[in-house]
């Protein structure tokens, strides 16, 4: 099963980054892999992901395979 995790929570991951996925909001945008501020931010080449485009609001890394949702901020 999959774990879902915000990126507050993201510092730390717990799994490898194929199984996590990672919940952003609009306030997060420009969304890009690693994220800033992650323990793994050199893990390959940052990559930005247009995930306000998609229409299912979810994006995967090409690289680590990451996956991302897109939510609603809670202001919203």
């Amino acid at each position: 099963m999959s774990e879902v995790q915000s990126m507050s929570e993201m510092a730390k991951p717990t799994q490898r980054p194929l199984e996590q996925v990672i919940q952003v909001s609009r306030r997060d945008l420009p969304l890009s892999c690693p994220l800033p501020g992650a323990e793994v931010w050199n893990m390959h080449p940052r990559v930005y992901l247009p995930i306000e485009d998609e229409p299912s609001g979810q994006s995967v890394c090409p690289y680590c395979g990451a996956r991302y949702v897109l939510i609603e901020d809670e202001g919203s």
